[in-house]
């Protein structure tokens, strides 16, 4: 749930996405809901001249300019993707042809090289400085094999590269040297995890948790309906002796998506609630964008991320304080999908809060909406589960033995960051407001794994009900598909399902081998956390089936990127801020949709105050000359606003992927 750094839509929908797998990011990538078993013969395998395949997504164009191949996505508003045979004596050098060719010579910030995979033996990511007022994406990318050189360039629209990160992830998850064919798991026996095993599983977790300066992580893993791993690395809070374990609360953020969907699925099983009934006649009050786009909403879209509804999270990240179930609820109508059903993979928190509230509505009639959910939850899924220490109480839950969150500051020094951010998604909390541990989830993790029946022999729920959850509702990626939130990834031969979390300081993900009867869990206290969880999931991945070592390299390369990315995007803010930008700004501003921002001021420093947090800003000059102010606080840490006066009227702009919000200054 958490994206709050600077560029957002090149981090995450570019930089992010198009690496694949454990590399830079975690897999994310989609296509058309039809083509949802997934390569299908829509999407064209092609090449360069030189041989370097890759997959074209449907509805894209494609054309040979000499040695290189422009890629165009449906939507001719100029964004491209370009795949260049390249040569040169070094990446660097080869970047730097690729975009003489095309004509551009952008502004580097930073390049920084990741692990050899999928038959590169070189590869290095290369991020540029792009202004704020642009709203463009602008990476290069270059992959080496012997002596030859690949190289891609991206130019897109920021929008459309949020809208259709999926296929830009599938086009670079396939981008593969000639003649290469990828590591298969397919029709291998699954090791049993022996103490040896185990043991380098453990010293795996600890080594990254120290290279990337997470104060604790916690590990689970069940194998053959045992738990043979439950553990705790590190401390719950920085600079205090207190060490996690499996009994250790954080928060799981979107992970709480797919409790909410096994919620639903109880009810379905009960005869209670339908997947493909209309969400309108099951709650009238229903509302999504207009009216043509509400009566079209089932059930099974809420939790689908296939509806085309963007990632629209500042409405309860910004004066989250005041959101109730019911603000979320009718904030909710004013979004409009910005691609078709079925069309590309979107996620959308506020749609799954919805499918819990609408959930514990038919559980628990005319009931509050969060109180109904919540009641909901404990009955149907915490209580019969065994879920003792798993609560939406954020009070009971930092009590005892619970993980605080930590971030990097400014200065890149971990800090225990404010709560602030995340006490914002209570009002959405079927989204991703859960707290648990290692050893509730993994009961959770079992029972998936059982197909519904619990230790005891019992049955839980009918296998159909549950298991329709994890049927393909959009492309996430090549073999890689989003179902009623839950990630089921066939990319390696094998089936796995997944999902993560992400809120301020805390990132975890769950993830089990139906097939091979295997699970596990991490929860993370920082948000360098993130970057555990994909070589995590390799790792055991290579362990079960003698894999191609993979994970430490990729780790060990991810760490250094980390720290080279976030000192070169240092460089570009100006802290202390720059004393005449701040003495510019106006005293309050407000934008009908998130509320108001009071600007506060001490000495030579100013603080921005939305409400649901407060920080420090530096200012940040754009390469187009205007001004964009910074937050600096690690709860917040890279939420930009662009100073954009206009008419006598001092203005700040906000900007997410798809969206614009403009702060007007009040009296």
């Amino acid at each position: 749930m958490r994206g709050t750094l600077h560029r957002a839509a090149l981090a995450v929908a570019l930089a992010g996405l198009i690496a694949g797998g454990a590399s830079h990011a975690q897999d994310t990538a989609g296509a058309p809901a039809a083509e949802a078993a997934g390569d299908t013969a829509a999407e064209e395998r092609s090449a360069t001249p030189r041989g370097t395949t890759f997959l074209l997504p449907d509805g894209w164009a494609q054309r040979v300019q000499g040695n290189a191949v422009v890629l165009t996505p449906p939507e001719a508003d100029g964004s491209r993707l370009v795949i260049v045979d390249a040569a040169g004596d070094d990446p660097d050098a080869a970047v730097a042809q690729a975009w003489t060719a095309l004509g551009m010579t952008p502004k580097l910030v930073v390049a920084t090289d990741a692990a050899p995979r999928d038959g590169w033996e070189q590869r290095r990511f290369y991020e540029y400085d792009v202004a704020a007022n642009a709203k463009r994406v602008v990476i290069a990318r270059a992959y080496r094999r012997g002596k030859d050189w690949t190289v891609v360039l991206g130019d897109a629209d920021q929008a459309l590269a949020e809208r259709r990160a999926s296929q830009l992830g599938k086009i670079f998850q396939r981008l593969l040297p000639a003649g290469h064919t990828r590591e298969t798991f397919a029709g291998r026996t699954a090791h049993k995890l022996d103490a040896a095993r185990l043991q380098q599983v453990s010293a795996f977790v600890e080594s990254m948790r120290t290279d990337f300066e997470v104060p604790g992580v916690a590990v689970g893993i069940v194998q053959d309906g045992q738990v043979v791993l439950s553990q705790g690395y590190g401390v719950r809070a920085l600079g205090k002796p207190a060490p996690v374990t499996g009994d250790t609360r954080f928060m799981i953020a979107s992970n709480t998506k797919a409790l909410t969907t096994l919620m639903l699925a109880k009810l379905v099983d009960a005869g209670q609630l339908d997947w493909d009934a209309r969400a309108k006649d099951i709650y009238p009050a229903f509302k999504l964008g207009d009216a043509a786009t509400s009566d079209q909403v089932l059930v099974k879209h809420l939790i689908c991320a296939c509806t085309g509804v963007p990632r629209q999270d500042f409405e309860w990240l910004f004066e989250g304080e005041k959101q109730t179930p019911q603000t979320v609820m009718a904030t909710l109508g004013t979004m409009q999908p910005t691609s078709g059903f079925g069309e590309l993979f979107q996620y959308s928190n506020p749609m799954a809060a919805a499918a819990g509230f609408i959930g514990g509505q038919v559980a628990y009639p005319g009931s509050e909406l969060g109180d109904g959910y919540d009641r909901a939850m404990q009955a149907l899924v915490f209580d019969p589960l065994g879920m003792r220490n798993t609560t939406f109480d954020y009070a009971r839950a930092q009590t005892g033995d619970y993980a605080a969150p930590h971030g990097y500051d400014i200065r890149h020094q971990v800090q225990q960051m404010d709560m602030g951010l995340n006490d914002t998604i209570q009002a959405s909390r079927p989204a991703g407001a859960a707290w648990s541990t290692v050893n509730d989830l993994l009961k959770y993790v079992q029972m998936e794994i059982d197909r519904g029946v619990l230790p005891d022999g019992s049955r839980y729920i009918g296998e159909a009900a549950l298991l329709e959850r994890r049927e393909p509702q959009i492309s996430l990626g090549v073999d890689r598909d989003y179902a009623m939130a839950l990630m089921v990834d066939r990319g390696d031969g094998v089936e796995v399902i997944d999902h993560g979390g992400d809120m301020g300081g805390f990132h975890s993900n769950m993830m089990w081998w139906p097939e091979q009867q295997m699970g596990a869990v991490i929860l993370t206290n920082a948000d360098e956390g993130v970057a555990l969880r994909g070589p995590l999931k390799r790792r055991l991945m290579e362990l079960m089936f003698d894999g191609e070592p993979q994970a430490e390299a990729t780790a060990t390369a991810n760490a250094k990127a980390s720290r080279e990315g976030f000192d070169a995007f240092v460089k570009l803010l100006e802290w202390p801020a720059d004393a005449s930008a701040l003495a510019g700004l106006a005293p309050r501003y407000r934008n009908d949709a998130l509320g108001e921002l009071v600007v506060t001021r001490e000495g030579d420093k100013a603080w921005f105050d939305v409400g649901a947090f407060k920080s420090e800003v530096a200012t940040m000059p754009q390469p187009d000359g205007s001004m964009a102010f910074m937050t600096i606080d690690p709860q917040a840490i890279g939420f930009l606003l662009t100073r954009a006066d206009a008419d006598g009227m001092r203005k700040l702009v906000a900007r997410d992927g798809q969206h614009e919000y403009e702060f007007i200054e009040v009296d």
